[in-house]
Parts: structure tokens; sequence; C-alpha cells
């Protein structure tokens, strides 16, 4: 798999130019550098001059506008209008912090942005709506013991392989459920552990036979990129083994009451929340409202991903397997 955006050095940028003589493709010259395809377009677009890409010219370019970026940018009326339409789209000020940076060279501190959001609020405007809430903290049940069923011919997380743990691939996916207001529908969610591509379907129930139903179909179109899944102990997950034999994946389940073992399922599902509160009844969403939603967290730039989308990350991965 190609590496995440970083600054290109002259030499790649040397590459790039005797690549594209030679009529090579963008992602063919993307492969042979190590970086990804939106890296080398990005380039080809930002650093060419009137007669076209050279590499001496696009170097100067680049530290020219390295140089620039180191400096504090103004909050000018077109910026702050940039800034809210991503506010709007919930995106967090850190992530539209790096968007800023990487995509459009403004250097904007996230503080700032949270300094204009709460000047808004001031103002009587609406724009801190669109921050995160903090979802209640957990609360453990006194005993510490599972009241949870327990899962036929189930495998431990510990029995897991390394790889998974390391977040080296794609393919290895955490599951978990939302559960509407008075036990109304449930959403199945289910995310990728690299590159936090999320999933989800909307099921009437929160049954094992419906939930079972929903992971294949959510990811059977993936089948491919499908190594494991990690799940907890709840009875939604008991036909695994119909999972296991439809996708050819094994499911690994956490320990009772170790949510950090999924965290990033955890993460998900807050963020999932932002959209579908605690009051929902799933039975009155329908799966474009989800399938909406799904599309606008997958879309948001991530700081753990060097502030791209996880759309970026998965779609990068699935051109290069299928080129």
């Amino acid at each position: 798999m190609t590496e995440s955006y970083r600054q290109l050095t002259e030499e790649q940028r040397c590459q790039i130019w005797a690549l594209k003589k030679s009529d090579w493709s963008q992602r063919a010259i993307a492969r042979e550098i190590g970086v990804s395809q939106p890296t080398v377009s990005r380039e080809l677009a930002r650093n060419r001059g009137g007669n076209g890409y050279r590499y001496k010219q696009a170097q100067q370019m680049a530290e020219e506008c390295h140089r620039h970026a180191k400096e504090p940018t103004k909050m000018l009326l077109k910026t702050i209008k940039l800034i809210e339409r991503k506010l709007k789209l919930q995106w967090s000020p850190e992530q539209i912090s790096g968007w800023l940076e990487q995509e459009e060279n403004l250097l904007i501190s996230h503080e700032t942005i949270y300094l204009h959001v709460w000047a808004d609020k001031q103002h009587g405007g609406t724009l801190y709506e669109n921050l995160r809430r903090r979802d209640r903290p957990y609360n453990k049940r006194a005993n510490g013991k599972s009241t949870r069923g327990h899962i036929k011919n189930a495998i431990s997380i510990e029995q897991r392989p390394q790889v998974v743990d390391d977040k080296s691939r794609i393919g290895d996916w955490e599951i978990d459920t939302v559960i509407g207001k008075g036990h109304s529908g449930a959403l199945v969610t289910i995310v990728d552990r690299k590159s936090k591509f999320t999933l989800s379907q909307q099921v009437e129930r929160k049954t094992a036979e419906l939930v079972t139903q929903a992971t294949i179909a959510l990811l059977e179109q993936y089948k491919d990129l499908v190594h494991t899944i990690t799940a907890d102990n709840g009875k939604e997950f008991a036909q695994h083994e119909k999972i296991t034999e439809a996708l050819d994946a094994e499911v690994y389940f956490a320990h009772p009451y170790a949510s950090w073992e999924r965290g990033l399922n955890e993460n998900t599902n807050g963020l999932l929340r932002q959209y579908f509160p605690k009051n929902t009844d799933f039975n009155l969403v329908n799966q474009k409202a989800v399938e909406e939603v799904v599309g606008h967290l997958n879309d948001r730039p991530r700081k753990t991903l060097d502030y791209k989308s996880p759309s970026q990350i998965f779609g990068e991965y699935m051109a290069l397997a299928a080129a």
C-alpha cells in the first residue's frame, strides 16, 4: 500500500518529471516513487509553470510555499466561510486546521477556529451546535461480571493474529450495534481498523439473525478485504460461524467490559450519535439516511490518517488492488 501524504523531496520531483516525460500514468509514477496517486496529482497541479512541470522550478515553488505556510494566515471572509462550511459537516476544528494546511496551504490553528465558534455563539450564532459532545462516561457494573450470554465456539481476542494489533493492513474490522430508544431498532456498525472506513445498516431488531444478515450484506462486496472481524460478547453475534463461512474471515471476541479492545468502533459509534442521538427510534430511520451519515464520516479528514479521509485511504487501496 502507498504511504500517506508527505512533502516530496527534490529527487522524487526529478523522478516525477522524468517518468511523466516517458508517458507514465500518475498511478504508475506514484507506485514507483512510493507515494499515493493523489500526492502526484496534487504535485503536478500545484507546482507547474507556464512551460509545464519542471522539477527544479517545482522544488523552488514548493520551498517558497512552505516558507509562507509557516506564517499564520489571517481569517479573511473567504476563509471564514470555508471553515464554517466544514463545521456544518461536523468536522472538528482540529480536522479543519489540518485539512486547511494540507489542501489549501492555510495555517490556521484549531484554537483560532474554536475562538471563532465561541465568538459566534456569543453573538447568537449556532456554529457551536456542530461541535462533538462527549459521551457519558462508561459505568462498569458493580460486580464487574458480564451479564451477557455465553457464545458457543467463540474465539477469544487473545488468539487474534498480531498483524491485527499492528493495524498494518486493510481488512481487519471491528463490529458493534447502536441501539435505538426503547430498543426500537438498531444500527449495525462495522469499521476497518487501519483506514477507519465505516459501514452501517439499519435493522428492525437486534437479533442474531438480523445482525448476521446485515453484516454479510455490508461486507460481501468487500469480501477480498475481510481478514478478521472483532466483536463484543453480545448475543446478537451468536451466529458468528455463519459470518465466518460467508466471508471466509475469522470472528474474534473481546473480553467482557473491555471496550478499549474495540476502541475504534466505540469512537465511531460516538460520531454516529452526533447525527442519531440516544432518543432516536431507528425504526423511523431509513437506510438512505444512514448511508448519508456514513458518507459524511468517511469523507472527514482524520488526524491519525495525516488528515486524509477514510474514503481516500480505502479507495486508494482498492485501486491498487485492482491494478
